[in-house]
């Protein structure tokens, strides 16, 4: 028995770039690993989505660009970086972020593609390409309306655009955008479809001048929202995982969650009446109760902001978590009579018998995204992987 496990069905996570990769038809998949595989964990979860069929790899930092290709999940197969056609087999991997000029040097080591959005650092990159003698992959970005980072002006992409292909240590490989509020389904004549209209000419008018770039827009809930958006490749993140992009129900796109966190019932207390429990007295038995103490608090991921108003399922039933969550231990209300022992499995997010709590509810509670709740999950709570990739 472990204190505390998350665990990773990773047959799940595959089956959920399948379904994915059926829904984009000709265009292809990018899977998107950073944040630690949205703490599920990157590398196993890059495995298992490229085995789902994704064909590129998305990772928002050099650090996560190295670590995938050091473990051989993404890159080209010369392992001494002196360049080179990647093999047909080989997957793509793209650093989404800002980048500083020792990350530059970092990213490139491991062969992933930049993005690329000012002169200046078009300027810093082919410097880096030509000392490091490794030809630079690049991807335009195009600010359509996120307003993070991007170029606004859509010609001054087209120019960027040029500017790469016209170097020899550049390789102009893509361009893209990123949606706001893609995930926002009452927002069907907003604003996602005027992003779409302000990039749909930039793309055009750059696959004109550069035939074999890569046109990418659609997250996860683009991908749901309209085909209009998928271009040439989707970067999914979010719906690998078996999250719902929308905050809703998951298996209404045919989503299967892959994470559950898991730990035990340590102890079982009787309470009489008035007694309370945990810092702050933020809970006292209203009547004659039992009361499990669970190992798992807010050290491990578990948000504080969860106390009085959260479920755990334990025997397969619901029970409130009562009490304020410390770092180490929660507690729950189990009733004036239980059978509950220490050692009954208690579940936080996942299914337990009929009952299931999902991220998206944990998510409901705290006013957040599912997103949130799941790379929240501290390092200390192991991942445990099941399934197969």
């Amino acid at each position: 028995m472990e204190r505390a496990v998350a665990r990773i069905d990773l047959g799940a996570l595959r089956a959920n770039c399948e379904r994915l990769r059926a829904e984009l038809g000709d265009a292809r998949l990018c899977a998107v690993v950073k944040a630690n595989g949205y703490g599920h964990g990157a590398l196993d979860a890059a495995r298992a989505a490229v085995a789902g069929g994704a064909s590129a790899l998305a990772v928002a930092t050099a650090a996560e660009a190295a670590e995938l290709a050091a473990a051989g999940a993404a890159g080209r197969a010369d392992p001494d970086g002196a360049g080179g056609a990647r093999p047909e087999s080989g997957v793509d991997l793209l650093t989404l972020g800002a980048l500083t000029e020792a990350e530059v040097d970092v990213a490139l080591g491991a062969d992933s593609a930049l993005s690329v959005w000012t002169p200046g650092f078009l300027d810093l990159l082919g410097a880096r390409a030509r000392a490091l003698g490794r030809r630079a992959r690049v991807h335009v970005k195009h600010d359509s309306g996120m307003g993070r980072l991007g170029a606004f002006d859509g010609e001054a992409v087209v120019r960027l655009a040029r500017a790469v292909a016209a170097d020899p240590d550049l390789e102009l490989a893509g361009v893209w955008t990123h949606f706001a509020t893609a995930d926002e389904p009452d927002d069907d004549e907003g604003y996602f479809f005027e992003q779409l209209a302000r990039f749909e000419p930039v793309a055009e008018a750059v696959h004109a001048e550069h035939p074999g770039v890569t046109v990418h827009a659609a997250n996860s809930a683009a991908v749901f929202r309209s085909a209009r958006s998928h271009f040439d490749m989707a970067r999914c993140g979010v719906a690998i995982y078996g999250l719902d992009p929308f905050q809703l129900d998951p298996t209404a796109h045919g989503l299967t969650p892959v994470l559950s966190l898991r730990s035990h019932v340590a102890a079982v207390k009787r309470f009489p009446a008035g007694q309370s429990v945990g810092y702050g007295r933020r809970w006292r038995a209203p009547a004659d109760t039992w009361v499990g103490v669970v190992p798992l608090g807010y050290g491990d991921g578990v948000r504080r902001a969860l106390t009085n108003d959260c479920d755990v399922l334990v025997a397969g039933r619901r029970y409130p978590l009562v009490g304020t969550i410390s770092m180490d231990n929660l507690t729950v209300d189990l009733g004036p009579e239980t059978t509950v022992e220490p050692g009954a499995e208690a579940v936080l997010i996942g299914r337990q018998g009929e009952e299931e709590i999902r991220a998206e509810e944990l998510a409901a509670r705290l006013d957040t995204i599912n997103y949130e709740v799941t790379t929240a999950i501290l390092p200390r709570v192991p991942r445990r992987t099941t399934g197969d990739a």
